[in-house]
């Protein structure tokens, strides 16, 4: 039985990601296009959602295989993974995130205005991102999610077939103590500590080994979790506030010693585990309090779950273009950041509504199925 929580989560996190784009807008980290006047305050709460949002987003995505799985063969399985992860990736890298380049080179002076100059006859022009102009930008997290289900695939199957196995009936164990769960920590303290500092993060697939292994660490678990069923959620309900004791502490302790230290071989040892305790701990309280408060359905939910994946592939390029003429008025952070925010919701609203809800062949370019 497909659990509302889990649903309702998937939406409110990628809900979360708009408001942390456009956030990025305002902050000292790199982005694509920067606000005249940074603002170096806003980068705590950014800091915050930043630790667990998207580890949570792959164990949710984990968790979706599950059922996904449990209803089709493994062709059907791998023919439905690409049909949803792979067309609209291609769209999107060809419609979707080209506006974010011309913006970005029309912010830097490489390229004169007028849009249909740059595009297409630009998109290859010098190779790919940051040299070139063609990137998958905030797409990413698709061709990820692809080659996840593809390469453990035959685990799945396995595990689906051997419901008692050594590794289901260990997650079992854990899932039922209160605490077990953090033994899942250790594999990703292992990635954090010692892949982490020679692999820089690039979101390109390939050479990118520590989000590579880190977030397929992630998706498995969440097959592992969704796998043991109501021995997870219950346990994560029963003890969500230790949870989120346990995160307040952590998340703490990680500002702390970035606050405080000076980067070094034991200060990276020692922040390793301060994040990776931080970030399972919020996964866990989101669950928990999830399933004690939204496992339920509701029409709001149905029309949502549908529309969050389009609104994910449309919102970076809506807030770079709002982003590009807000830029260098002088309004201050709260009306930029309000309008943008709005602006962002609303028209990736009025694009699903309008036309990707209600046009059969524009459907599928957003992963959508088409309608009955």
């Amino acid at each position: 039985m497909r659990r509302h929580d889990m649903d309702w989560l998937r939406v409110i996190v990628f809900g979360l990601l708009i408001f942390y784009h456009v956030g990025m807008f305002f902050v000292p980290w790199g982005w694509h296009i920067k606000n005249d006047i940074i603002y170096p305050n806003a980068r705590w709460p950014m800091l915050f959602v930043n630790q667990w949002r998207l580890p949570i987003l792959f164990v949710i995505s984990g968790m979706g295989t599950f059922y996904a799985l449990s209803r089709r063969t493994a062709g059907q399985f791998a023919k439905e993974r690409f049909i949803r992860l792979f067309i609209p990736l291609v769209f999107g890298m060809f419609v979707i995130v080209p506006p974010q380049i011309y913006f970005e080179r029309l912010d830097k002076g490489q390229i004169n205005p007028g849009y249909f100059d740059f595009w297409p006859s630009q998109l290859f022009a010098n190779g790919v991102y940051p040299e070139g102009n063609f990137s998958w930008h905030h797409l990413w997290f698709l061709p990820y999610l692809l080659l996840f289900s593809l390469v453990l695939l035959p685990l799945f199957l396995y595990l689906r077939s051997h419901p008692n196995s050594g590794i289901l009936n260990r997650m079992r164990k854990w899932a039922s103590q209160p605490f077990g769960l953090f033994w899942l920590v250790i594999p990703l303290y292992i990635w954090e500590s010692l892949v982490e500092p020679f692999f820089e993060s690039t979101h390109a697939l390939i050479g990118d080994w520590f989000n590579l292994v880190n977030y397929g660490t992630l998706f498995f678990y969440g097959f592992l979790l969704i796998s043991v069923k109501d021995v997870f959620w219950a346990t994560v309900e029963k003890n969500r506030r230790k949870y989120f004791y346990i995160g307040l502490v952590f998340f703490s302790l990680l500002l702390g010693i970035r606050l405080l230290f000076e980067d070094s071989t034991p200060v990276h040892f020692t922040e390793a585990i301060f994040k990776v305790v931080n970030l399972w701990a919020w996964i866990l309280v989101l669950f928990g309090y999830a399933a004690a408060y939204l496992n339920r359905p509701s029409a709001q939910l149905s029309y949502a779950n549908e529309a969050v994946y389009p609104f994910y592939i449309l919102h970076q390029t809506i807030t770079i273009a709002i982003g590009f003429y807000l830029m260098h008025l002088d309004w201050g952070f709260w009306p930029k950041f309000g309008l943008m925010v709005v602006g962002t919701f609303g028209l990736s609203w009025l694009i699903y509504e309008f036309l990707i809800r209600r046009w059969k062949w524009v459907r599928p370019l957003f992963g959508l199925k088409e309608k009955e």
